[in-house]
């Protein structure tokens, strides 16, 4: 009887999930005609006690879309070929001499945890926060601090992508409008209903035809209840050059034109008498600064008093030139949104230039740039930290290609020694690691819609990660 081929994968977000997916099409589809099984097992290594990465724990908690791609990623979980081992961490429970002995090839889908560094003068006074851990505390993320200092009134927010979009409209947000319509639990509520922010800033280095922001993004800052939008109309002064480049590309041109509603709307937020988008008195001022480049946060008794920024101004083409005008704003905290650092995994190569594990068109590479058979990078651990969820599906069909030329190449791509099935099991048991697999994920799942339900809401995030796993054991 044929054996059938045995991948591993490491990392249970979307790019994980979406390869699995795809490579159990595309190897169903293909198999025969590369001398290679049509059928595969799939075994998917998230070390969180829950699977979907980003989706879970990345994307700001009133995000619309997020229930969308959660159930789709639950859908194709849901499939006896995919084996979930939620609760084990590659590196520490797990080796890579353990998958590749018992694996035909691997898969790296692993995502980022840290930010980028931010490296002008006064980043390491207190009040300086970096985007990542403010978004693991108001999604949830189960190491995360339960308590968030949102004293702040006058709050700064460096960035020109969507987790600063994201950033800045938590900390204006109404604690009870998130809660009635998100899944956020209990202490990020707490949290934000103490929020103190009456002022917020949002400063972008380049012009509005360079900024990152997606359309979705943008529509929903323009629905912050009890929030006035303040732009600067000389932002808006673009030249022909500059909008024709713009138009180019869809993407760019429907956000531009997005942008000139937003300036539309804060000028007539303004000659209403500082109110809301639906005519309401404003209590938030949401402040939009573009062609802005913070340059220093300034300091009193080492906490955050006022941030320096540098007025930029951007060409055509993108190439962003100084003016040596400054001006300061008094802020009591900084939020910085500079992009983030995928993580490194033990073994792999990690390239600190583009801030990926080192590879070629998703095969892994050593040191030397020799590569690596067997080991493969998709998402985030292959590109870096750029591009929207959806992003990774054309990562996933370039790799699962990639992977099954290679396999083919090679033994029909049965190289793994060891394939006994219970092998992984074994294993994991002689370690002390008790995983989570879907069934336990589906417990967890219902315990926090049976949370929710008693609020009225859809969903309620369990934060504590021995709860999760107690939950998931439970039989």
């Amino acid at each position: 009887m044929v054996s059938n081929l045995r991948i591993a994968v490491v990392g249970a977000g979307p790019a994980g999930v979406y390869s699995s997916d795809i490579f159990l099409r595309e190897l169903k589809k293909r198999g025969e005609e590369l001398g290679l099984p049509t059928e595969a097992r799939i075994d998917l290594f998230e070390k969180l006690p829950v699977p979907f990465g980003l989706v879970r724990y990345g994307v700001a908690p009133d995000h619309p879309s997020i229930k969308f791609i959660a159930s789709a990623l639950e859908k194709t979980l849901d499939n006896e070929n995919i084996h979930l081992y939620c609760d084990v961490e590659f590196g520490k429970d797990v080796l890579l001499e353990d998958l590749l002995d018992r694996y035909d090839a691997v898969l790296f889908a692993t995502g980022a945890v840290a930010d980028r560094p931010l490296t002008i003068v006064g980043h390491d006074l207190q009040g300086v926060f970096g985007a990542a851990k403010f978004v693991e505390w108001y999604d949830g993320y189960p190491t995360a601090a339960l308590d968030w200092d949102l004293t702040a009134k006058q709050v700064a927010v460096i960035g020109g992508g969507n987790v600063a979009m994201d950033v800045a409209r938590e900390l204006v947000r109404n604690a009870d409008d998130l809660r009635s319509a998100t899944d956020i639990p209990d202490n990020v509520y707490e949290g934000i209903a103490k929020n103190q922010a009456q002022e917020l800033h949002l400063f972008i280095r380049r012009g509005v035809a360079q900024a990152k922001f997606s359309v979705q993004e943008l529509r929903e800052m323009e629905k912050l209840p009890g929030v006035q939008l303040i732009i600067n109309e000389d932002d808006f002064d673009l030249d022909e050059e500059t909008v024709e480049v713009a138009g180019q590309d869809k993407l760019t041109r429907q956000m531009v034109e997005e942008l000139f509603a937003i300036q539309d709307m804060a000028l007539d937020m303004a000659d209403d008498g500082e109110v809301d988008f639906e005519g309401n008195p404003a209590n938030r001022k949401y402040y939009i600064h573009f062609n802005s480049d913070p340059v220093e946060v300034i300091g009193e008794d080492g906490k955050v008093c006022a941030i320096r920024v540098e007025k930029t101004q951007t060409d055509a083409s993108g190439k962003m030139s100084r003016t040596g005008e400054f001006e300061e704003y008094p802020v009591q905290a900084v939020y910085h949104a500079i992009g983030y650092k995928p993580a490194s995994v033990p073994d792999v190569a990690y390239d600190e230039q583009t801030t990926t594990l080192s590879n070629v068109e998703g095969r892994i590479v050593d040191e030397s740039g020799e590569v690596h058979n067997r080991l493969y990078a998709t998402g985030w651990a292959k590109r870096g930290p750029v591009g929207l969820i959806g992003s990774t599906k054309s990562d996933a069909l370039l790799i699962v290609d990639n992977m099954l030329q290679d396999l083919s190449q090679d033994n029909g791509g049965l190289i793994a020694k060891n394939r006994d099935e219970s092998s992984i099991d074994d294993l994991l048991a002689s370690r002390g690691v008790k995983p989570i697999d879907f069934a336990g994920w589906k417990r967890i799942d219902a315990f926090e819609r049976e949370q929710g339900a008693k609020e009225g809401r859809e969903h309620k995030k369990v934060v504590d990660p021995e709860l999760m796993r107690k939950l998931a054991h439970e039989e």
